[in-house]
Formats: structure tokens, C-alpha cells, sequence
């Protein structure tokens, strides 16, 4: 039997980092940076940890955003913030959002602390070899408030999930935009949301299904053949499996532990509207306010 703890864990952990694209709070505070709209928020943002890089290096770490759409947003951004200001606004940003979400009571209690805290230690035992964003991440100094404790290490555990993700893609010989059409023919996540905020051309995408359907992945009408499928099961099967060391090393008992703590605040983020339709993540429909 797989073990599916990897997989389960991310769903309770992710929702809460993907506040850092949608809260309001963290909208406010790359628009009182200076970042010009969305994506350069959303870049400079996510990419701080890394330093003052440029376009090629986010490019290659995230994988899925076509290198026009990075250029856009940096190096231009840190004209606006350095590094050093942008991980302080996000820090402050998230702590806000958390406490405002998840209510003061909460966030100042005992049992978030001990989330945080089990958190933490879990994303202090993944091993960042290979994985640039999560080592970044990790480096990072512990913050003394439980709530922007909680959300960086939740953010180290899904930038080091996400970096095996990338080198499992990679190692299957499966290119950013035929990632993208596996997980839409997958029924995951929404195509045409993923293409254009991704800002990928049709013409890519249809390569993409082009070269799917020579691999035999891919039906005439765009659905996953069975080999398709068996395809992208191995994908998140390695996946899981690339993620799994901080469970191992936070032990069954602890890990069963942070996934009751974090259960609500899954719940209260997915409930809260925030997140896009398109899922473009791909969280199972049990991360949404019917968990």
C-alpha cells in the first residue's frame, strides 16, 4: 500500500501558503512596496528568499510560467524593494492575514504554537538538496509569532514538495506546459486558467498536446489514455514519495498530530473564498469548504 502521508499532509498545509497569492493583506503589501500589479507582487514575493535574482533563475525554479511573463516582473522589482524588504512585508502580511482568518483567540493559542512549533521542526528535517526554493526558504531566520512561524514553514515544506515535483518532472522528460495539459486532462485543474495565467500562447499549448498524444498519453479529444494516466499517477506517486522526509522525520504520532491542528485552518481558508476557480494547484475537492 502507498503510504499517503506526504500527499495528505499537503493538502491541509498548502491552502494556508497559497494565502500569500490572495489574501488581501499580501496584496497591500507589494502594492505598498511599489510592485506594478499582480505578478510582479506575486514574484518578487515568492522569489525573495532567493536574493535580488533575476528572470532566468525564477524561470527555471518555478518551471511553469513562460520566461516573458518572469522578464516582465525582475529584475525591475527589486528597483522597487530589495529582498531583505519584501521577506519583511510578506512576514507581516501573512501574520496579519492569519490572525484576521483564523481569528486572534486562535492564533494566540496554545495549539496553533504547538502547530507552528511541529511545523517548523518538520520543515527544518527536509532535505534541500537539489531543491533551490526550499533551501532558500529554510534558511530563513524562525519568526517569534506562532503565526508567521506556521506560514514559513508550511511555505518551506511546499517549495521543497514542489522542487522534487519539478526534478520528477524533469526526470520523466515531461516539459512545463505537457505538465500543465497532463494535470487539466487529469480533470485537476482548469486548462485554460493554467495557459493564460501562465501566459503560455495556444500554439504552446497545442505543441504540448501535440507531443502527448505522440507519447501516446493523450486521446484524440484531449482526455488521459490509459498509459496518459498511468503517466501522471507515477508523476505524483514520486512526488509523494520526494516529499516524504519531514513526516518520517516529525514520526506518525506528531505528524497525525499537525494534520488535526492544521484541519481547521484548511477548512477556514478553503470556506473563505479566497482561492481561485481553476484550482491551480490541483487540491482534492475535500480542501474546499465541503472538508
Amino acid at each position: 500500500m502507498v503510504d499517503s502521508t506526504a500527499r495528505d499532509m499537503w493538502e491541509r498545509f498548502e491552502p494556508v501558503h497559497d494565502l500569500v497569492y490572495f489574501a488581501p493583506e499580501a496584496l497591500r503589501a507589494a502594492e505598498g512596496l511599489g510592485m506594478r500589479g499582480y505578478w510582479m507582487g506575486y514574484f518578487a514575493l515568492r522569489a525573495a528568499p532567493l536574493g535580488p535574482v533575476g528572470p532566468s533563475v525564477v524561470t527555471s525554479a518555478f518551471s511553469v510560467f513562460h520566461p516573458s511573463r518572469v522578464a516582465r516582473a525582475l529584475p525591475d522589482a527589486w528597483k522597487y524593494a530589495a529582498p531583505a524588504e519584501v521577506l519583511a512585508a510578506r512576514r507581516e502580511a501573512m501574520d496579519a492575514a492569519m490572525t484576521r482568518l483564523f481569528g486572534a483567540e486562535a492564533a494566540r493559542s496554545a495549539e496553533f504554537a504547538e502547530a507552528a512549533d511541529l511545523a517548523w521542526e518538520a520543515a527544518a528535517s527536509a532535505d534541500t538538496t537539489g531543491r533551490v526554493l526550499a533551501a532558500a526558504n529554510q534558511a530563513l531566520e524562525r519568526p517569534g509569532r506562532a503565526t508567521a512561524r506556521l506560514w514559513q514553514a508550511v511555505t518551506t515544506l511546499r517549495e521543497h514538495r514542489g522542487d522534487g515535483h519539478v526534478a520528477v518532472l524533469v526526470s520523466l522528460g515531461i516539459g512545463p506546459v505537457e505538465a500543465m495539459v497532463l494535470k487539466a486532462a487529469a480533470g485537476e485543474s482548469d486548462g485554460a486558467f493554467l495557459r493564460e495565467t501562465r501566459k503560455w500562447e495556444p500554439a504552446d499549448w497545442a505543441a504540448a498536446e501535440a507531443a502527448l498524444r505522440e507519447r501516446g498519453f493523450l486521446a484524440a479529444d484531449g482526455s488521459l489514455t490509459r498509459a496518459g494516466a498511468e503517466g501522471r499517477a507515477l508523476v505524483e506517486r514520486r512526488t509523494d514519495e520526494a516529499a516524504a522526509r519531514p513526516w518520517r522525520g516529525l514520526g506518525a504520532e506528531r505528524t497525525a498530530r499537525l494534520a488535526r491542528l492544521l484541519e481547521p485552518l484548511t477548512r477556514a481558508v478553503g470556506e473563505s473564498g479566497l482561492l481561485p476557480p481553476g484550482n491551480p494547484v490541483g487540491l482534492s475537492p475535500r480542501t474546499s469548504a465541503e472538508r
